[in-house]
């Protein structure tokens, strides 16, 4: 398991809410220049594919500063958007935003555990995830309580990056990920740790056959998967 801060004895868990926390100030400036903004189409591609299933209850998991939630409540219209996240920093700038964009009736934007969801089993029509899962503390644990708190033929939508695999896209890929990132990152973000441990947490990701072959074993019945941008993200349309 990769951890953000090597010399630090907290668990996984506890250094991912202390990291978001850490850079949360500048996170949505960050994460939509670092990634030149494709991070925008890569989430709405997942609502458009989710459109026709029509969901009504969505769980957002992983929710950050709520970018995927509000989105859904723009494009999807459904009744209720609940979006979870450990980082307490990263929920109150989401909600700051929630309340901006007048969705604060739609989307409710709460403290919660990915791997100890509390809600009831077949809750949900829908979840969204983008780019947490790799973060979980137990990979397996977060994709049970996914599949668990959805209803029968729900689907969850599940967005994280991967790895590009061929010329020249995965060695200009490489060069950006492990070398320009962490430091165009460490001059805004004023955290090196952050952006270092995003390239190591995504190398170490069971991305594309293998991640399909994790969500099939937890029970999801369908899995339709798009590779995004040359493979730098993956798109994972979950049935179940």
């Amino acid at each position: 398991m990769i951890n953000p801060y090597k010399n630090s004895n907290l668990s996984h868990k506890k250094q991912m809410a202390l990291m978001f926390n850490n850079i949360a100030h500048s996170y949505d400036f960050l994460n939509h220049i670092l990634s030149l903004n494709i991070d925008k189409i890569w989430r709405k591609k997942a609502i458009k594919l989710i459109k026709k299933y029509n969901p009504h209850i969505i769980l957002d998991i992983a929710t950050g500063t709520g970018d995927f939630a509000i989105l859904a409540a723009k494009k999807l219209s459904p009744h209720t958007i609940i979006g979870i996240d450990i980082s307490e920093k990263m929920l109150e700038k989401g909600i700051e935003k929630v309340q901006k964009k007048k969705l604060s009736s739609v989307i409710s934007l709460q403290k919660g555990d990915s791997e100890n969801l509390d809600f009831s089993d077949n809750y949900f029509d829908a979840s969204l995830t983008g780019f947490g899962v790799r973060n979980f503390e137990n990979l397996q644990a977060g994709l049970e309580e996914n599949y668990r708190v959805l209803k029968n033929d729900g689907v969850a939508a599940i967005l994280e990056f991967s790895k590009p695999e061929r010329f020249p896209i995965k060695q200009l890929y490489y060069i950006y990920f492990e070398y320009l990132l962490p430091r165009i990152g460490k001059i805004i973000s004023k955290n090196f740790d952050a952006y270092k441990y995003l390239p190591e947490s995504v190398e170490n990701f069971p991305y594309g056959d293998a991640f399909i072959e994790k969500l099939q074993n937890i029970g999801f019945k369908t899995i339709i998967y798009k590779k995004l941008s040359f493979g730098i993200a993956s798109l994972y349309i979950c049935i179940k």
